[in-house]
């Protein structure tokens, strides 16, 4: 292990800076998601079904709006990319807190449609300032300051929503967020390298994208409007230039994008079952000591995994994510959720890093960036399941639903998974 390359990179004056902008940027939306979940089941009285349907809703706004939010930057610069964001995202979360569930669910959305681009911006901006084998330590660092984020955001959250506050709390998420977007407007971090044209700066995107080994929301492609209409027939040009698009997808990205969206749908589910087990034994308060406890394993199992020469492949990484969530359903008190959360936390970074490496080396260059940005729609989908699954099982048998049911679930995408790959692989043949 080598952790020597994170000292030389943190040496870099802008490249330290724009991580430090990142963390302080990303705060108030990672408080947003414990805010939101504790105003739904307090405020409003519902479930956690629905707190889960609700995030669901803003997380497939966020894949929905990324590639666009992503292309504005390339195409009008940072700066007037980020407008309408700042704009939305003080009007729609203080809108919010003040209307039922129903109107609640199409504002979250458009919400999240138009969140602040900060993870595509730091990644982007990342992949200008770094460059060859820099870039992976980059990303590494991004991911680790990703996970600091997440042990003082839903602390926050939790004390704010515990206090009686939710309706205060959301608002000045928005507030925040604003301010973060302006701040950004005037650092305004560079998104492509001096004389580059527009398109260089898309494909310096791509290849930040290849590299990224965050658990952030990534961004969708638009390889999907090269399809053909389901029941339509394709004249053979058409079909000769899907198959030439996608001759990259092979069985084994198929599988590690499962990977992906497995590792979504336990994270997210896991995040759900700790508010819930926590909410429900009058304990709200000391909901950030247990996501302290959960992201900081993350932070050393990532500063692990990142100075490592050998990988690990990533469905062995997620076997275990998965298999150790499921004790933490066990759980009698807060300090035994947190100490059960710490080795299923080790493994979140290195296994979503595992397997965005590993569809890298899968991957030619040229098709990098897209197969790239549909391994993210994979971790966005996972997460949009996730919510809603531990909240059914949440509402239906008590908290300790939510930790089992996606981490059964996430098992037996592991075991499942590698034979039907083998099942077709012999079909194909």
């Amino acid at each position: 292990m080598n952790f020597a390359l994170y000292r030389e990179l943190l040496a870099v004056q802008p490249i330290r800076r724009l991580l430090l902008v990142g963390m302080v940027a990303r705060i108030p939306h990672s408080a947003a998601g414990v805010l939101l979940t504790l105003h739904i089941v307090l405020t409003l009285g519902q479930g956690y079904a629905a707190a889960g349907a609700a995030a669901a809703v803003m997380t497939i706004g966020i894949a929905l709006g990324a590639p666009w939010r992503g292309r504005r930057v390339d195409t009008a610069g940072l700066r007037r990319a980020l407008i309408p964001s700042v704009i939305s995202e003080t009007v729609i979360w203080s809108i919010v807190p003040h209307v039922s569930y129903q109107w609640l669910l199409p504002l979250v959305f458009v919400g999240g449609l138009l969140t602040l681009p900060i993870f595509s911006v730091v990644r982007q901006s990342l992949g200008v300032l770094a460059d060859g084998d820099q870039r992976r330590t980059a990303f590494a660092l991004d991911a680790i300051t990703t996970e600091i984020v997440f042990m003082i955001g839903p602390a926050a959250g939790a004390v704010v929503a515990t206090s009686g506050f939710t309706t205060q709390g959301l608002t000045v998420v928005g507030v925040s967020t604003s301010l973060a977007g302006l701040f950004l407007i005037w650092f305004n971090p560079p998104t492509r390298s001096p004389g580059q044209s527009r398109e260089s700066a898309a494909d310096q995107r791509h290849a930040a994208e290849a590299a990224v080994v965050s658990s952030a929301p990534a961004h969708l492609q638009e390889a999907a409007a090269e399809l053909v209409p389901a029941g339509a027939t394709a004249p053979a040009g058409i079909r000769s230039k899907v198959a030439r698009n996608f001759a990259w997808f092979t069985a084994t990205v198929g599988a590690l994008f499962a990977v992906a969206a497995g590792a979504g749908m336990v994270l997210s589910g896991t995040d759900v079952g700790i508010v819930a087990a926590l909410e429900t034994g009058g304990r709200q308060s000391e909901i950030g000591i247990v996501f302290l406890f959960w992201c900081a394993a993350s932070v050393v199992g990532g500063l692990i995994y990142g100075a490592m020469h050998r990988p690990v492949p990533p469905i062995v990484l997620l076997l275990g994510m998965a298999a150790l969530t499921i004790p933490m359903g066990f759980a009698t008190d807060t300090w035994t959720l947190a100490l059960l959360s710490l080795l299923p936390g080790l493994l979140c970074a290195p296994v979503l890093s595992s397997a965005s490496e590993k569809v890298a080396d899968l991957v030619s260059e040229e098709r990098r960036g897209e197969a790239m940005g549909w391994y993210g729609s994979a971790l966005t989908a996972g997460v949009a399941l996730g919510a809603p699954l531990a909240g059914v099982f949440i509402d239906g048998t008590g908290p300790s639903g939510g930790f089992v049911s996606v981490g059964v679930a996430g098992v037996a995408l592991c075991l499942v998974g590698p034979v039907l790959q083998r099942r077709r692989g012999r079909v194909a043949a």
